[in-house]
């Protein structure tokens, strides 16, 4: 009868270390969801993020530019300008005229 008891005893021991065992899977799978979950959910974020970036990175390219083309017209104006300039000392008899900073022409 003892060994029957004891038989008993362990058949009793090794299901509550399978229960045991079967908890803790439990809780591992639940983690394992709630991280694919958080990644599903970074992912997206990170996705948004990127065409936000890509978007922002276009109107900069843009404004850029548009930029560089304002320039441009300062540049054209400052070498002809010089331009001016270098033909006056070549031919000191002419005048050079520019205009001042109100835009109206100087002698």
């Amino acid at each position: 009868m003892d060994e029957i008891v004891n038989a008993v005893t362990r058949v009793t021991d090794i299901m509550g270390e399978i229960a045991s065992a079967s908890d803790e899977q439990s809780r591992g799978i639940d983690q394992v969801g709630l991280a694919v979950a958080e990644m599903d959910r970074v992912t997206q974020q990170n996705a948004s993020l990127v065409e936000e970036s890509a978007a922002a990175a276009a109107a900069l390219e843009e404004q850029a530019s548009r930029l560089t083309q304002a320039v441009a017209v300062f540049r054209i104006h400052q070498q002809q300008q010089r331009a001016r300039e270098v033909a006056a000392v070549k031919n000191p008899g002419s005048r050079v005229v520019t205009k001042g900073r109100s835009g109206r022409r100087q002698r």
